[in-house]
């Protein structure tokens, strides 16, 4: 697996209410700052309605699907990054995780205390993503000092290194977020690894909105929305409530309750989505009678990369990936009817494994 999404945003927005309903694992979700100290983690199903369907056309033993992390970590304020509110443990958080899913409150409730007092998704928003970009300063600083010395020996290398930190600390002065700066070069790649910088990772906005904007939306959410687009973000609009609600029915009772809302599937399966499609991740499947499991790799992985996520044994004597695309599978309704319609490919080394396809491996150790 692997793949870990963190939930971040100020406190009281609705990050652990999300988290709750994401993994059902009833945490607390109290009404102060700082109630999620540690960081709760939960392992979470991808829905892919894919895997439903070919474990029941081969009448699958065991089903196994995808699945992803998700960290809920506690609530940023203004100064985290100077160790205001444990800011410096949280923000620790923040940097082991692979994609950041940053909560905005954008609902009224008078019960639910803002901790700046108002409801202001931008001003939020500015908040955390200053954090972030200030502890990033922190971290190129540093670095850039020691570059700076090994550049007097009039070393290229060091002396490049140091203008390319120069232009990071530029952007993140800016306020802007590391992920803006655009590598030219594989060392300058390097360079921006070695750093782990909070702000190159990707953010998919989450917009907590109450059951009534859920369809419409409000101001909130236009104004989030509008600020997403500038920086070529996402954003998902859920009510963590009603997710939470429905977290707790029995699959016929969510369908029940789905259909009196008018929604088609709960938002969280849209989250996760979302969160998949932001780490830039597809599904391959193995399917037979004994087990139908979907397995998750990063878009543009090869066939025998894709074959060491299930054994290192299937890469390291990776033969051929027998491949058949899942349309072509339903459609044909077994492997030997695929195969008999030539609809079942032998691919080598260089294959690129894509979304959906349903992969047999041959192999020899």
């Amino acid at each position: 697996m692997g793949f870990r999404c963190g939930i971040v945003g100020l406190p009281n927005v609705g990050k652990s209410t999300i988290f709750n309903a994401l993994t059902a694992a009833a945490i607390d979700a109290e009404n102060y700052p700082f109630c999620t100290i540690e960081p709760n983690v939960g392992v979470v199903a991808v829905p892919d309605e894919r895997l439903d369907r070919l474990a029941d056309l081969v009448k699958t033993r065991n089903k196994v699907p995808t699945q992803m992390e998700f960290v809920d970590i506690a609530g940023l304020v203004k100064g985290a990054s100077q160790g205001e509110g444990l800011g410096n443990q949280f923000l620790g958080h923040i940097r082991q995780v692979d994609a950041i899913l940053h909560v905005v409150r954008c609902f009224e409730d008078d019960n639910i205390v803002h901790v700046d007092g108002s409801i202001d998704p931008l001003r939020d928003l500015e908040v955390i993503t200053m954090e972030l970009v200030l502890a990033d300063l922190d971290t190129v600083e540093k670095r850039l000092t020691k570059a700076k010395n090994q550049a007097k020996s009039g070393d290229k290398k060091f002396l490049a290194e140091a203008e390319f930190l120069g232009h990071i600390r530029q952007v993140l002065d800016a306020g802007q977020p590391a992920r803006m700066v655009k590598p030219e070069d594989e060392s300058q790649e390097r360079i921006l690894r070695e750093l782990c910088l909070l702000t190159t990772k990707p953010v998919l906005y989450v917009a907590n909105v109450s059951e009534d904007d859920l369809a419409g939306g409000n101001p909130f959410v236009d104004r989030l929305g509008a600020q997403a687009e500038k920086e070529g973000a996402s954003v998902v609009t859920i009510a963590g409530a009603i997710e939470q609600e429905l977290s707790l029915l029995d699959r016929e009772e969510q369908q029940e309750f789905l259909a009196d809302m008018g929604m088609e599937e709960p938002g969280l399966n849209r989250l996760i989505h979302a969160g998949y499609d932001l780490l830039g991740l597809i599904t391959f499947f193995t399917v037979g009678e004994k087990e139908t499991k979907a397995w998750t790799i990063t878009r543009g992985t090869t066939a025998p990369g894709a074959a060491g996520k299930i054994h290192s044994d299937f890469e390291r004597g990776f033969i051929r990936a027998e491949v058949i695309g899942y349309e072509d599978y339903i459609a044909c309704g077994s492997e030997a009817a695929a195969r008999d319609k030539g609809l079942m490919r032998s691919e080598g080394k260089e294959y690129i494994v894509q979304d959906g396809d349903c992969i047999l491996f041959r192999f020899n150790v």
